[in-house]
């Protein structure tokens, strides 16, 4: 079954940084759009940025709006989400989902939208 594969999770300190790599296994990220959610303890899960296929597009939720970057490597086909300046409500899993657009330029959709997902990374921020 195709899916992700996502690392770079782990235990940071207020202010700290995380990178996070999302990598496909079974099929290459060149027509998708790619989105990173979490999901933190009895919460919904959340979409925080977003990606479009060729990498000329991002997106971001408010809550992690400069401080959060989305790239793209596609001749890695790997995405990477970049978090600087973490604080302890960004403790969650991490997912990363992918949307097959074609060669259309179109963005991410909720979750449930969502075509393919890993099984998640642990975030955790504390002091």
């Amino acid at each position: 079954q195709l899916h992700f594969v996502e690392s770079g999770g782990g235990l940071v300190q207020p202010g700290g940084s995380l990178r996070l790599s999302c990598a496909p296994s079974g099929f290459t990220l060149e027509y998708y759009a790619v989105g990173w959610f979490r999901q933190a303890p009895g919460q919904e899960r959340e979409g925080i940025s977003c990606i479009n296929n060729s990498g000329g597009k991002t997106d971001y939720a408010d809550s992690v709006k400069g401080r959060f970057t989305i790239s793209r490597d596609n001749a890695k086909n790997t995405v990477y989400l970049q978090m600087n300046r973490l604080k302890p409500e960004d403790t969650a899993i991490y997912y990363c989902a992918a949307l097959f657009r074609g060669t259309t330029e179109s963005m991410c959709v909720p979750a449930i939208g969502m075509d393919y997902w890993g099984k998640g990374t642990q975030v955790t921020v504390f002091s």
